[in-house]
């Protein structure tokens, strides 16, 4: 493989025109994983899609709960994209070669909204929690107005770490190998091709990896320690159920993102053994099933939702068959009237 030249910039930093990704040497039948992978982009698309539009277009659903739901929603659909067609047209289509400031995006764009992804989760514990521990003072502490300040400022300081650990990519210097062993340009790998040193990028990953997967998860366990102890405090046992109940969709799209991640890390750690490409795979599979998980949990655990979505679907069928009679009745008309033409002449 013969790889392009080289670009040395005035700082004297040299940074190549692009990076070629290798992983998912060995795999057999590899190119129907990837097919699978288009099917779960096109219902990641679809069924966030749903939520999202049922939501805002429903004004009785435009509550704090429901705006962290579609937070998460607009979250998934962005992860899934960063990366999912990237690895169809490199692996599929074989052209895994990356040009460096595409390959610096798309770091940002994924490590981005993966800490979104894990902020948006405990934002979701937050609401579970106001709502089970304090249910009289609910509507006065988490209301619209704080909820969007909370998300917001998960949406600023998620893009700003991501922004500084991207920058700091730019002052490596690249001399000799250009392939990166992953599903796209992933952080690690890429630092790791450096020819000086690259303390502050490895003190960066470990940091804010540690703060944005630890801290999230953390405070979830935290929430429901506090749930757990509320509930039980209940005298009635239907209102425990109930209360418990409203937690499960949760509880499941938690246990979606964290437990593979945490699995996988540590293998990684505490037994040294995992194959490249078993983890290659592995560490894809958890980035890019949650966000199609997701938004189906929500909308068949989800009352309102689903209520709502199955609503629509009835308005567009509705709406559909009006549009069918309608053609019917102009192409009936259109033959009469053609019929008429012809007997005249």
């Amino acid at each position: 493989m013969s790889f392009p030249k080289n670009v040395l910039n005035d700082s004297g930093i040299i940074h190549p025109p692009g990076f070629y990704i290798i992983g998912f040497q060995t795999l057999p039948f590899i190119n129907v994983y990837f097919i699978f992978l288009a099917f779960v982009y096109v219902v990641t698309v679809m069924f966030n899609s749903l939520v999202i539009f049922t939501i805002t277009s429903n004004r009785s659903l435009h509550t704090p709960r429901f705006l962290a739901v579609v937070n998460l929603a607009v979250i998934d659909v962005i992860l899934n994209t960063s990366t999912i067609p990237a690895m169809i047209k490199i692996f599929l289509f074989k052209d895994n070669f990356v040009p460096f400031n595409i390959c610096l995006v798309q770091m940002f764009v994924f490590y981005s909204f993966g800490t979104l992804e894990s902020f948006a989760l405990a934002v979701l514990a937050y609401d579970r929690l106001i709502a089970i521990c304090f249910p009289l003072r609910q509507n006065s502490i988490n209301t619209l107005r704080s909820m969007s300040c909370i998300v917001g400022l998960c949406w600023c300081f998620a893009l700003s770490i991501c922004v500084f650990s991207t920058c700091i990519m730019t002052r490596l210097s690249f001399c000799s190998s250009l392939k990166v062993f992953s599903y796209f340009c992933d952080y690690t790998p890429v630092y790791r091709l450096d020819c000086n040193d690259y303390t502050l990028q490895w003190f960066a990953a470990f940091v804010l990896s540690s703060l944005i997967l630890a801290g999230p998860f953390g405070f979830i366990v935290l929430s429901y320690i506090i749930i757990l102890v509320t509930v039980f405090r209940m005298k009635s046992l239907d209102s425990r159920v109930k209360a418990l109940a409203t937690c499960v969709e949760h509880l499941i799209i938690v246990a979606a993102f964290y437990i593979p991640l945490l699995t996988i890390f540590s293998m990684d750690i505490h037994l040294h053994t995992s194959d490249p490409d078993q983890r290659v795979l592995s560490l894809s599979l958890a980035s890019c099933i949650p966000p199609c998980i997701n938004p189906i949990v929500y909308s068949l655990k989800t009352k309102e939702i689903r209520t709502r979505a199955l609503a629509l679907v009835r308005e567009c069928k509705i709406n559909m068959e009006r549009y069918r009679k309608a053609c019917v009745r102009v192409l009936a008309t259109t033959l009469c009237l053609v019929c008429e033409i012809e007997n005249h002449s």
